[in-house]
C-alpha cells in the first residue's frame, strides 16, 4: 500500500464541523456589513508582485520574508497574495469604481499566504475578513468603521474587548517623527534584535512592533508620536474619539501602536483580548490615505480592517460552535422495492426543500434505527416488503417513541406539513 500524502506544513483542512461554524459567522459578517452599506467584492488569490511590494512596502517584514512569490513560465513575477488591502484597491482603480460613487464601501472573506513560523493558531494560509471605505477622509467614518468592527464581534460572542486607538499622523509630521525615532534608537542600536537593528534606518517604526522583550524595554521611553503630529492629524484624531465617545464606546489611546504595515497613516486601531499574551490582538485596522495614489490611481483617501479567521474561531465561546443540522426524515428500508422508494423519497423532499436521509448499505433494522437516532432525526420511516405490499408506511416519532402508519400516497405532503 503506496503511503498517503499528507497536508503541506503549514496549511489546515477545514473539516466539515468546523466549516459550519465558519459559515455561521461569514453569513452574520454578510448582514452586518450589509446594514452598514458594504458590498462583497471577490478576488484573484495571486497577483503581479509588484502590487505587494509598492502597496505594503519593501522593507516590511512580509515582503521580504514572508511571500509566496514565484515566476510562472512567461516569466512574469507573481505572488499569492498575504493581504487584501492592495488587491481590492487593485480592482478598485482599475475598475473605476471611484467613477461609480464618492464614497465606496467594500468587504471580501477569502484566504492569503504567508511563509511563517507554523504554530497554534498560525498557519501559512489563513483566512481574513477584510473591509474598506475609499473616498471619505471624514473623522466619522473612522468612528463608524470601528463601531461596526466592534458591533460585529460583539454579536458573534465576544465580549471582553478592549479597543486600542492612535494616530501616525499624516507624512509630513510623521517624517519629523521618524527621524526623533532613529535619533534616539541610535544609543542603543547594539542592544536591539537583528531585525529591528536592520529596521533602524530603512522603518524604524517598525522596532515599536517588535515582540522582542529587550527592544520592547527600549521603546518604553522613546519618542511620543502623538507629541509630534500636525494641527490637521490631531484635529482629526480628536474627532474620532468624540465620535466614538457619543455611541458610548470605550477606547484606550495607546500611542506605541503603529501596525504591521507601511501604508497606514492617521487613525489606527486594534481590538484586543485580555490576558491573551503578546498575541492577543483579534483584529486591527487603519486609514491608508495616500495608498490609492501609491498604486496609481488617483488621490483618494481609505481606511479598513482585517479580522483574522483562525484566531476570531479559536476565540469563540465552545457553545458558540454549530451543531450539524438535523434531517427531518430518516428512512430505514429493508429490501429491494423499499430501497428504490426510499431513494426517490428522499430525493423529492430534498428538491422540496427538506432534509432527508436513508441508508445505502442494506443494514439491518435495528442498524438503521441505531443511525437514525445517532442523526437525530425527529422522524423515521421504517418500510419493508409488508409495508410496501400494504401501501401503508409506519412513521415513528423519535423523541415520544409513538408510531403510526400512514398511507404511501399521502406520505410526501405529510412529511412537508410535519417540517413547516
Amino acid at each position: 500500500m503506496m503511503e498517503p500524502i499528507t497536508v503541506v506544513k503549514g496549511f489546515k483542512d477545514i473539516l466539515p464541523e468546523e466549516s459550519r461554524n465558519w459559515q455561521k459567522i461569514e453569513q452574520f459578517a454578510r448582514k452586518i456589513f450589509g446594514d452598514f452599506g458594504f458590498l462583497e467584492i471577490r478576488l484573484p488569490i495571486l497577483e503581479k508582485t509588484e502590487l505587494f511590494t509598492r502597496g505594503i512596502g519593501d522593507t516590511t517584514d512580509i515582503v521580504e520574508k514572508e511571500m509566496y512569490t514565484f515566476s510562472d513560465r512567461g516569466g512574469e513575477r507573481l505572488t499569492l497574495r498575504p493581504e487584501a488591502t492592495a488587491s481590492v484597491l487593485r480592482a478598485y482603480i482599475e475598475h473605476n469604481l471611484y467613477n461609480r460613487n464618492a464614497v465606496t464601501r467594500l468587504f471580501t472573506i477569502g484566504p492569503m499566504f504567508r511563509r511563517e513560523r507554523p504554530q497554534k493558531g498560525r498557519y501559512r494560509q489563513f483566512h481574513q475578513i477584510n473591509v474598506e471605505v475609499l473616498g471619505a477622509d471624514d473623522p466619522r467614518i473612522d468612528a463608524e468603521v470601528i463601531l461596526m468592527l466592534v458591533h460585529f464581534l460583539r454579536g458573534v460572542g465576544l465580549g471582553n474587548l478592549n479597543l486600542d486607538i492612535n494616530s501616525l499622523g499624516c507624512s509630513e509630521c510623521r517624517a519629523i517623527f521618524r527621524e526623533r525615532v532613529i535619533a534616539f534608537l541610535r544609543d542603543t542600536e547594539g542592544d536591539l534584535c537583528a531585525d529591528c537593528r536592520r529596521r533602524l534606518h530603512a522603518n524604524p517604526l517598525r522596532v515599536f512592533d517588535c515582540k522582542n522583550e529587550t527592544c520592547a524595554r527600549i521603546i518604553e521611553d522613546a519618542p511620543n508620536i502623538l507629541d509630534f503630529i500636525c494641527n490637521d492629524c490631531r484635529n482629526h484624531f480628536e474627532r474620532v474619539q468624540s465620535s466614538l465617545e457619543l455611541f458610548g464606546l470605550p477606547y484606550r489611546i495607546n500611542h506605541r501602536m503603529v501596525r504591521g504595515l507601511d501604508y497606514y497613516t492617521r487613525t489606527t486601531f486594534e481590538v484586543t483580548i485580555p490576558d491573551m499574551g503578546a498575541q492577543n490582538a483579534v483584529v486591527g485596522g487603519g486609514r491608508y490615505d495616500g495608498l490609492v495614489r501609491d498604486l496609481g490611481g488617483p488621490d483618494i483617501p481609505g481606511i479598513g480592517f482585517a479580522v483574522g479567521f483562525e484566531r476570531l474561531m479559536a476565540l469563540l465561546p465552545e457553545e458558540q460552535n454549530e451543531p450539524p443540522a438535523e434531517p427531518l426524515l430518516f428512512v430505514a428500508a429493508l429490501g429491494d422495492k423499499a430501497q428504490e422508494y426510499a431513494f426517490s423519497l428522499c430525493n423529492r423532499l430534498r428538491l422540496r426543500g427538506v432534509q432527508a436521509e436513508m441508508d445505502y448499505t442494506g443494514k439491518s433494522l435495528k442498524s438503521q434505527m441505531k443511525k437514525a437516532n445517532k442523526l437525530s432525526s425527529p422522524y423515521t420511516l421504517i418500510l419493508g416488503e409488508r409495508e410496501m405490499e400494504s401501501g401503508q408506511g409506519e412513521l415513528r416519532d423519535m423523541r415520544s417513541s409513538s408510531q403510526r402508519s400512514i398511507p404511501l400516497d399521502r406520505l410526501e405532503d405529510t412529511l412537508m406539513e410535519l417540517g413547516k
